[in-house]
Order: structure tokens, then sequence, then C-alpha cells
């Protein structure tokens, strides 16, 4: 679990907490961080469901790396160590996904994934300050959000941040840590570079899922001579912007949804059967945006689904594409109780404080009427099928805290090779990121899934291990099929 340095331990195994030298880590100045007041000491993990070998340690680094000597967060550490020690190569370190997943519990799910990687490497991992166990925040910052429709005029654009930006000057006000406002991929990266040194390596071996990317781009940013090899599954293009990333959200979407169609056309189980799907589809986001869909969850109370909310439930279409049909089916003839969970819950969790920090820090979101109105003129481009701005942009209209990791290119110079991965849906994400940097290379599974290393292609997998162990990049063009 993630705390603040005064939070007291008792009554856990784990390992001893050290103070990292990080004055010269808070500036830009890579390799200044090798001073350490002590090494990590790790300790068998303790609790349930913990993969035979594991071990944790804990480190903390300042809440803000521009005041080295402030108050510190306590991030814990897990490793799987290498099972061949005589060949050991170094450390592979895995920054999760989400934003907000826990490394270590990941760690835990999928230990066995990295039975053939740890034969050469210790695999280490975190809670990075950004995780769910991220518990010392006050309960107004991790209290469900009040979500977000599409607003059809400026006022209403603007009435509507300013909810969102009242539940973040909450938040912050009753924040005593600073935490609140540090959450952002600049500073995970220089956590992450703590963790390095602490570990005694002059290089790591990375791997990235997701969200992820943002820590680990930020990462190559800072400290580029520090990178032995950088392994991307799924990661999100956060360097080339916001408007990338919007159109890539948006042309994830569309793809989805063509497919469903088309199984519908040809799948007789299918609800929408001998329809045109699509027209079904593109139908119920007029009617539910003349007459919002009333619809009922248990966790998340009520609300009315719009058409803009009912294009947040398109991954369903690849997920489940029979269940996705019969839902579409029930919502036409206002039933939308098979989607209720699915979206509220998306608009409770992705507009509460604690995830506005974590995303709108990185400059993915639009703050502003005009750049809202941009990117639905170049939504209604993209996608018939899916017609509004999209979710993740609109969240962040009340975010009105400078943003701490904005949007850049990456510089490549000092940077080795990367490697890529991505299904047929998120791949234009990752290589778009591989493409800048030189000699790098993405391989495309062709198939659905997302994170494939951790979701089990072997074919990714093979590939991955070949190159974090041998540095051995696969041939442009390579494709791994379902």
């Amino acid at each position: 679990m993630t705390t603040i340095k005064q939070r007291r331990r008792r009554g856990r195994t784990r390992g001893v907490v050290i103070g990292v030298t990080v004055a010269a880590l808070a500036g830009m100045t890579p390799g200044a961080s090798a001073a350490l007041d002590a090494q990590l000491t790790w300790r068998d993990c303790a609790g349930q469901g913990i993969p035979a070998g594991m071990q944790c340690a804990a480190i903390e680094v300042p809440v803000d790396w521009a005041k080295p000597d402030g108050s510190k967060v306590e991030l814990d550490l897990a490793r799987l160590p290498a099972t061949d020690p005589a060949h050991r190569i170094g450390s592979v370190f895995t920054i999760p996904g989400g934003p907000g997943e826990d490394g270590i519990a990941s760690m835990k799910q999928f230990a066995d994934r990295y039975t053939t990687l740890r034969q050469r490497f210790d695999v280490v991992t975190s809670s990075p300050r950004n995780s769910t166990p991220v518990k010392k925040l006050p309960a107004s910052c991790l209290k469900f959000g009040p979500g977000v429709s599409e607003p059809g005029n400026r006022r209403e654009y603007e009435a509507q941040a300013k909810v969102l930006a009242r539940a973040v000057a909450t938040c912050r006000k009753e924040d005593r840590s600073g935490l609140f406002t540090r959450l952002d991929g600049l500073s995970m990266a220089r956590d992450v570079e703590a963790i390095r040194a602490a570990l005694g390596e002059e290089r790591l071996s990375f791997m990235a899922w997701s969200a992820g990317g943002s820590p680990a781009t930020a990462y190559a940013r800072l400290f580029p001579q520090r990178i032995r090899a950088m392994y991307l599954d799924g990661v999100y293009n956060q360097p080339n912007g916001k408007l990338l990333w919007d159109r890539m959200l948006r042309e994830y979407g569309e793809k989805q949804l063509r497919e469903f169609f088309d199984w519908c056309a040809r799948t007789s189980t299918c609800a929408l059967h001998g329809e045109d799907a699509g027209k079904v589809w593109r139908k119920l986001l007029k009617d539910a945006d003349r007459s919002p869909i009333p619809v009922t969850s248990a966790q998340f109370g009520e609300g009315k689904l719009t058409g803009f909310h009912l294009q947040m439930a398109a991954g369903l279409a690849e997920a489940d594409p029979g269940a996705f049909a019969k839902a579409v089916d029930k919502a036409r003839h206002g039933d939308g109780s098979a989607f209720a969970d699915n979206i509220l819950g998306l608009l409770a969790v992705y507009t509460r404080p604690i995830t506005l920090a974590q995303r709108c820090s990185d400059g993915l979101g639009y703050t502003t009427w005009t750049e809202h109105r941009q990117a639905l003129r170049e939504a209604r481009k993209i996608s018939p099928d899916m017609p509004y701005s999209t979710f993740d942009g609109l969240v962040c209209s009340g975010w009105k805290i400078p943003v701490a990791n904005p949007a850049r290119p990456l510089p490549v110079n000092g940077l080795p090779p990367f490697l890529g991965a991505g299904s047929r849906f998120d791949f234009p994400w990752t290589d778009s990121l591989t493409h800048t940097i030189p000699g790098s290379t993405s391989v495309l599974y062709d198939g659905p899934g997302h994170v494939l290393y951790l979701t089990g292609s072997k074919c990714v997998v093979e590939h991955a291990d070949r190159y974090l162990t041998e540095l051995k990049l696969p041939p442009a063009g390579t494709v791994c099929r379902v």
C-alpha cells in the first residue's frame, strides 16, 4: 500500500524503507541519482496469493520533486528474482497501466507470464504514486465524480466544467500531503529513477502497459542513457498530444463497431441479425439524445443515458458481441439496464478527483470550449458511429491546475531501439510512438485484446522476451496471428 511517510507500519513483514538522496533527482540532470543512504532490503512478501519467491521492499521519494527535502511518499516494491542468477543480466522494471493500476497486484496475478524472462532478470515493479492503494488522500479525492454529458453550447460546457472544478478544488484543499497535484507521469518517471538507483543498476530494461506509456516516455525524455531496452505494449502516444490521442480513440471505437456490425450480419444468433445493425445503432444514439434512457445501478445510482453516453459502451462490442447486441436491442425499446453498470461506473470513476489528477495532469484533456468544439468536428469526420467528443477529453474540462506533464515530441537522441506491440485496434497508438525512435519496430497482433504480454499472446511474449534478453528486434512488419 502506498502511504505518506508519517504512517506507522505495524504487524507486517516487509522490506526496510530507504531514504534516497534526491536533490539531484529533482532536476533534469540524469545520472545524478546514484547517492543512497542505504540499499534496498528485500524480504519475503506477506499476505494471501503471493507467488513463490516474490519479495517486497519499500522506498521513500519526495511528494514534490521540486522540493526534495519536503514531505515524502512511500512506494511499495516487489520483485521476482532471477531463477538463473549465474547468468543474470539485470532488472526489468514493469510500469503498470490504468491509470491507477497497482503493479504489485498485477505481478501477483500474472507472475507465471514472466517464467522465461526471469531466468535472466529480476522482474521488479511498484505500487506507483497514482495507484489505487493511495488511501492517504482525503475521502473527497476518492469519492465518485459527478459524471459528464455532451454540452450543446459554451454555457453548458462551462457550467459542467464548474461542477468538476468544484470537486477538484475541494479535494485539493483537504489534501494536506500535496500528493493530489503530483500524480503526473513526470513525477512517476522521477520515482522510477530513484528506484533504479536504489536497485544499484546502471541501466534498466522496461516493460510498460497501456497508460504506463506516460511515465515510460517521460523517463525516456529525462534519463535516456539509463534505458537498456524498452518494451511498450498497447501504450497511447502521449508525447504527440491530445489530438492524436483523440483521433486514435475515435478510430479504435469505429473499428470495433464496424466489426460488430459485420459479425451481426453473418451470425444468426445476433439479436440484430437480419437488420442493418449499423442503422439500428445510429438510430439508437439519435433517439437517446432526444429522449435519454433512465437507468439505475445498485452501485452507482441513477442516471440517464444519451447517445454520448452509449458510445462509451462501444468496447463491449469487441469483448462480447452477443451480449452487446442484446443490450442494444433492449435499449432501443427503452430498457438500458444492460448498460447501466458499465456506463454509470465509467462516469463515476473517471470524474472522481483522483482519476482527474492522474489523467488531466498529463495534458490529455480538453480544457476550453474551443478545444472541445475542435475535437467534436474531428470526431464527426472520422466516425459516423461515434459522432461525439471523446469522454476522455471532456472529463478534464474542470481541471484548472497547470498541466505538469504536457504533451510534446519525444527527443530521441541517446535512446536505444524500442519494441512495441499492439492488437489490430491499439497497434496504431504504440506504433506511432515507436516510429519516432530510430531502429525501433512494433509487432501487430492480428486479433482483439489489450496489454498482450499479460493477456497471453504467446507469439508477442516470445518476441518481447527475445528483445529484452538478447536485444534483438523482430523484422519490421512482423505480425502475430490469432
